[in-house]
C-alpha cells in the first residue's frame, strides 16, 4: 500500500580503472571538496565508484535530478540517514527534488534551518562510529523514488447516501536529533569516514510525496576513502598519485641582476 510521507525539500563493472563524472540514472550525485574548493574525481573501478577525502576537509553531496518530475532520494552517508541520524533504510524521509533541480547537502540534519558538516574525519572518529555503528563507514548512498502517478480524473457520479470516503492516511516526520558528537578531523594512514563538524546554516521545509513504489527506482552508491588507500588497492592509477613536493637545485637558467 502507498504512503503518503512527510519528506523534506531542499535548495556503476570495469577490470581497470577509469575517471568517469557524475553517478546516478535519475540524480547525479558529486562529492564537493568545499575546503580546497574543488569538484572530487570519481573513479570506476570493478564495477563500483569512488572518490578519494582529504582528511579534516569539509565537503557537501551536491544533487541534481535528471527527471522532469519531482522525486524523493533517501540519503545515507556511513550507512546513518543524514536526516534523522538513524541507521538508513529505503523507507525513511529523505531529500525531495524539483524536476531538473539542483540543491546541496551540506550535512547532519540538526532542524529545519541547521545542519552539522560533513567533515572527512578518521574512521574511527567518524559520526557512525562514535554513535556504536563502525560496519558501513566510507560510502554514500542514495535511494530514488519517482512519484506515484496523478489518477485520472473520473466522470462525476452521484453516490448513495451512506456512501462515505475517508482522506488518505499520512505520516509525519518528526526530524532526531542525534546524540552529541565531538569534531574529529585529522587521520593518518587509516580509512576515513564523516565526522560531526560545526553548525551552519541550511532552510529547508516539510513537503508531500507519495511514492509509486515501496522499491527504489535507483539507489547509488558511491565508496570513498583517502587518496593513498585508493592508490594502493589500485582504484586510482600509480601515475597520478601526487608527488612529493622537493626543493629544486636549478629552478633559473641565468643570474639576475640583484634588487
Amino acid at each position: 500500500m502507498n504512503t503518503a510521507w512527510k519528506c523534506f525539500l531542499g535548495m556503476a563493472a570495469l577490470a581497470a580503472c577509469t575517471q568517469t563524472g557524475a553517478v546516478g540514472r535519475l540524480v547525479d550525485l558529486k562529492v564537493y571538496d568545499r575546503t580546497s574548493q574543488q569538484e572530487l574525481p570519481v573513479y570506476r573501478y570493478d564495477g563500483r565508484y569512488y572518490v578519494a577525502g582529504q582528511p579534516g576537509h569539509r565537503y557537501q553531496i551536491q544533487l541534481h535530478s535528471l527527471e522532469g518530475r519531482r522525486v524523493l532520494g533517501v540519503l545515507s552517508v556511513d550507512g546513518v540517514n543524514v536526516l534523522s541520524g538513524d541507521t538508513a533504510d529505503w523507507s525513511q524521509t529523505g531529500y525531495v527534488l524539483d524536476p531538473f533541480a539542483a540543491t546541496e547537502i551540506r550535512g547532519w540534519r540538526k532542524s529545519l534551518s541547521e545542519v552539522a558538516d560533513f567533515v572527512f574525519a578518521d574512521a574511527s572518529r567518524s559520526y557512525a562510529s562514535r554513535t556504536g555503528r563502525p560496519d558501513n563507514v566510507g560510502v554514500i548512498g542514495m535511494a530514488v523514488f519517482r512519484p506515484r502517478p496523478l489518477p485520472m480524473p473520473m466522470p462525476v457520479r452521484p453516490l448513495p447516501q451512506e456512501s462515505s470516503s475517508a482522506p488518505l492516511d499520512q505520516m509525519r516526520y518528526a526530524p532526531a536529533t542525534p546524540a552529541p558528537l565531538a569534531k574529529a578531523l585529522s587521520s593518518e594512514s587509516g580509512p576515513i569516514g564523516t565526522g560531526h563538524g560545526p553548525r551552519e546554516t541550511s532552510v529547508v521545509s516539510y513537503t508531500d510525496f507519495e511514492r509509486a513504489s515501496s522499491t527504489p527506482d535507483d539507489v547509488i552508491t558511491l565508496y570513498y576513502d583517502t587518496r593513498e588507500r585508493l592508490v594502493a588497492q589500485g582504484v586510482i592509477p600509480s601515475s597520478e598519485r601526487t608527488p612529493p613536493s622537493r626543493p629544486d637545485p636549478f629552478p633559473g637558467h641565468f643570474v639576475p641582476d640583484p634588487r
